[in-house]
C-alpha cells in the first residue's frame, strides 16, 4: 500500500516515514502542500497523512482542493493543533480522522490500516482467499493452514493483489503501489516476484489476464 506523508518537520517526517516502512508500507514525503497536491494528481496512493501547519499551501487549503476536486482518498490528519474546533473542522473539511502530536507510532499505524479497511469496506485487516490468509498487521501468510515465507516484495505484491480482490491490476499499478519515489525499479521485477509467488503459492493463485494484468483467483 502507497502513502503520502505530508510533513515539514525534517525531523518528524523522517521519524513517521521510517516507522511506516517499517509497518511494511511504500511511502513518499512531501514537504509542503503544493508538493502534496501536485503528487496527489497522480491518483496512486491509498491514503495521505497530512500535518496541518505547512509552508506554500497550508494543509487545510490542501484539504478543501482534494475534496472539491471529487479526490475521495482516506485522509489522516496528523497535528500539532489540538483545540477541538481545529478538530472539528478538519473533519468538516473532508478529513477521515483526526491525531495531535505528539503521538504513539503504533497508533498512528493502527490507524492508517483502520482507514484502509474502512475504505475498503472490510471490518477485518484479515485479507482472505480461498485458503489463503494474509495477516498486514503480523506480516504472515499462511495456505491451508500452513505457514509461507515470502520476502518483503512478495509480501507487499500479495497483499496489493489480494487488497483488490476480482479486479485485474497492470504491471504498471503493481509497480505504483510497491514502490515510492526514488526506488529503482527492475523492466522485470514485478515478473520476477510473480514468478516465486506462483512456486510457492502454486501458480493457480494468481491469474495472468494476458495483455491487461493481474488479479488473485477467486
Amino acid at each position: 500500500m502507497r502513502l503520502l506523508l505530508v510533513e515539514d518537520d525534517p525531523m518528524i517526517g523522517k521519524a513517521v516515514r521510517q516507522g511506516l516502512l517499517n509497518a511494511g508500507f511504500t511511502v513518499d514525503w512531501a514537504h509542503d502542500g503544493a508538493a502534496a497536491e501536485l503528487a496527489l494528481r497522480n491518483g496512486v496512493y491509498d491514503l495521505a497523512i497530512l500535518d496541518l501547519g505547512l509552508p506554500v499551501k497550508d494543509g487545510m487549503a490542501l484539504l478543501g482542493s482534494v475534496r472539491r476536486g471529487g479526490n475521495h482518498l482516506p485522509v489522516l490528519i496528523a497535528t500539532a493543533r489540538d483545540a477541538v474546533s481545529a478538530r472539528i473542522a478538519g473533519l468538516n473539511a473532508g478529513a477521515d480522522d483526526y491525531l495531535v502530536k505528539p503521538f504513539d507510532m503504533d497508533e498512528l499505524v493502527a490507524r492508517v490500516r483502520a482507514l484502509l479497511r474502512r475504505h475498503a469496506g472490510s471490518g477485518s485487516s484479515l485479507l482472505t482467499t480461498g485458503d489463503l490468509v494474509l495477516d498486514p498487521l503480523r506480516k504472515t501468510v499462511t495456505q491451508g493452514g500452513q505457514p509461507v515465507a515470502l520476502s518483503a516484495r512478495e509480501f507487499a505484491l500479495l497483499e496489493t493483489l489480494m487488497q483488490r480482490p476480482g479486479a485485474v491490476l497492470s504491471r504498471e499499478k503493481l509497480e505504483e503501489s510497491m514502490y515510492g519515489w526514488g526506488e529503482e525499479i527492475g523492466s522485470n521485477a514485478i515478473e520476477v516476484h510473480l514468478h516465486y509467488l506462483r512456486k510457492k503459492l502454486g501458480s493457480a493463485v494468481i491469474v495472468n489476464v494476458r495483455g491487461v494484468g493481474y488479479r488473485v483467483a477467486d
